[in-house]
């Protein structure tokens, strides 16, 4: 056991935890009381074919949770390498998110960028506990691709480009 793991087993494991590379989403959604929610999640990860089921978690302590929860529908955006600064954006808590993105409406009114790798519109299948996080099941009912498209990367703790390997 490291000295590290020893003090702090909480920052020991989220440093193994970035070992393993993830894509970088924004989770969008509308809302009736305000701005529409949208979050930076790294924790997204398909489910089941059919029905076509994706997942995320949300931190309990995240401010759009209780909207996110409410919500009748969502989306998840696949960010493009173009997209470092617009992650940074909504990995903030603050209601100026979305001053001056551009997105178009989806099913049910939910945001989705345009310019994403790709995005699925969901409407809420089931939610479960995961400790600290609470973990949204949602339905594909929508989704589209932009092949032509890098995906943003996080690993280590930073932004990463994906890198084609040829064999």
């Amino acid at each position: 056991m490291s000295a590290e793991t020893e003090l702090d087993p909480g920052r020991a494991l989220r440093r193994s935890m970035g070992c393993f590379a993830t894509g970088v989403t924004i989770v969008t959604a509308p809302n009736t009381d305000g701005p529409p929610v949208g979050m930076t999640v790294s924790s997204f990860n398909s489910v089941s074919i059919e029905p076509p089921l994706v997942l995320f978690s949300i931190a309990r302590t995240a401010r759009s949770l209780a909207d996110l929860e409410r919500a009748e529908t969502y989306a998840v955006n696949v960010l493009s390498s173009a997209h470092v600064d617009l992650s940074n954006r909504f990995a903030r808590a603050g209601e100026d998110k979305w001053d001056g993105v551009e997105f178009v409406l989806g099913e049910g009114g939910v945001p989705i960028f345009d310019d994403a790798v790709g995005s699925f519109d969901c409407v809420p299948y089931a939610t479960y506990d995961g400790g600290d996080h609470l973990i949204f099941v949602g339905e594909v009912v929508r989704h589209r691709s932009a092949d032509h498209l890098e995906p943003l990367l996080f690993y280590r703790g930073g932004y990463h480009l994906a890198t084609p390997h040829t064999s």
